[in-house]
């Protein structure tokens, strides 16, 4: 079963208690359905669960039952449809339209005017016309309905209640989507789905452990590659210094040092500080090597290396 479906069910495990939140996911169902007009209403839908619901759910918020419904036992998408006249009339005039004169669908807010009631509506737009992508995999979240005067409406319901989807079209349908992990969550825990939202919640904490630890490898990765890096140059300089002139042309501590680094080729100024006898602090150490790099025969130093002259550290 994919997250979506996951989420359906959980949503549609729902009681349906007071009539005007069956009323509103009603609506929310109509209007993001696949037909919803004077001469028909179908709605096709994949969710067994949602399957479960709609008779109850319709019986509930308008008292009657689809004329026609899918075999008992019957997998795969399943349609419902709604054809009488009478039935028609009576649920368009329950949204406070007349069904012969709807040209164009739009949300009667006068529908939603409790909270509870505007959530029902999310509820079934979510059921009818929603998806939402495995958080395992990327964060998404979308409302889908061929009606664009629903979708715009849908979202400014969405803006008061604290929640900012993007708008999209796809085909002929209109879509609002949410990419933001905290914000999916948030929606699936007001609509009901709480499993679900815990779900998108422990994605982003471990996508987010994931990618700490990737980016404090990297970082160690490439400090230790500018260990090596520094390490080899002290390296060639002082092989430099060996051949031109030997160690014993450097001062005593500049000649430990050299020796302590061929000792150690890949070892740290902190390392490297700790191994001196006697010990010296990381910045005495760095002066040391810096000073030896610069006494290389390239250096401008070299009368100085030649002759052993120069300050000792």
């Amino acid at each position: 079963m994919s997250f979506a479906s996951e989420a359906k069910a959980e949503l549609c495990a729902a009681r349906i208690h007071k009539k005007c939140c069956a009323l509103a996911e009603s609506y929310g169902i109509l209007l993001y359905a696949n037909t919803f007009s004077a001469r028909e209403i179908r709605v096709i839908t994949a969710s067994a669960d949602l399957a479960l619901r709609l008779p109850r759910l319709f019986r509930r918020a308008f008292g009657l039952e689809f004329d026609r419904v899918p075999p008992e036992g019957s997998g795969g998408k399943q349609s419902f449809l709604i054809t009488e006249p009478d039935k028609l009339r009576r649920i368009f005039n329950a949204f406070g339209v007349e069904p012969e004169s709807t040209l164009i669908h739009h949300v009667n807010y006068g529908v939603l005017e409790e909270d509870c009631c505007r959530l029902s509506f999310l509820r079934g737009a979510f059921l009818a016309g929603g998806s939402a992508s495995d958080p395992e995999k990327g964060f998404h979240l979308e409302l889908a309905t061929p009606h664009h005067s629903v979708s715009r409406e849908t979202c400014s319901l969405l803006l008061d209640m604290g929640f900012e989807p993007k708008e999209a079209r796809r085909g002929g349908n209109a879509l609002l989507y949410f990419k933001k992990a905290d914000v999916i969550a948030d929606l699936l825990t007001a609509l009901g789905a709480t499993r679900a939202s815990m779900a998108v919640q422990t994605a982003k904490v471990d996508k987010e452990m994931r990618n700490t630890i990737t980016r404090r490898v990297n970082c160690d990765s490439a400090n230790a590659d500018k260990v090596v890096s520094a390490a080899q140059e002290q390296l060639d300089a002082i092989r430099r210094i060996v051949k031109e002139y030997g160690l014993d042309a450097l001062p005593e501590p500049l000649k430990d040092t050299a020796l302590l680094r061929i000792a150690n080729p890949e070892a740290s100024l902190a390392d490297l500080a700790r191994l001196s006898y006697p010990p010296v602090s990381k910045s005495c150490l760095s002066h040391r090597l810096k000073k030896i790099m610069s006494l290389t025969p390239e250096g401008p130093a070299e009368t100085d290396a030649r002759t052993g002259a120069g300050d000792a550290v």
